[in-house]
């Protein structure tokens, strides 16, 4: 399973926050593989719409999500906002939201000397 997760808007605009991540289930470790699977089969991922509907008239600074998800040749894009009612996609965002933030963490982190393929 390979997964494209971005972020877009909020209350100020952050370069580094808007830039695609991708999650693929195949670099994770098995049990963090297994429970991304169950998280998307959960939120009915291929069954939601490609958009949840625009937020309440009036409102601003919300963050927009566009997650896609490919798996056994099945490709399925859904975009939302902070605002989403599906409690499994509430889930699945929360999940891609801290994985994401992990990724691009461990992106600015330099390898240590002692050990260069793992960051400090």
């Amino acid at each position: 399973m390979r997964i494209t997760f971005t972020m877009e808007g909020g209350i100020a605009y952050f370069p580094g926050l808007s830039r695609p991540v991708t999650i693929d289930s195949s670099e994770l470790l098995k049990q963090e593989a297994s429970e991304l699977e169950r998280l998307v089969e959960a939120a009915r991922f291929f069954d939601q719409p490609a958009t949840t509907g625009p937020p309440a008239r009036g409102a601003a600074d919300y963050y927009q999500y566009t997650i896609t998800v490919e798996v056994r040749g099945r490709q399925h894009t859904v975009r939302v906002t902070d605002l989403v009612e599906d409690a499994g996609l509430q889930v699945l965002l929360r999940y891609l939201r801290a994985k994401a933030k992990a990724l691009r963490a461990a992106a600015r982190t330099p390898p240590s000397p002692e050990h260069p393929d793992k960051p400090e």
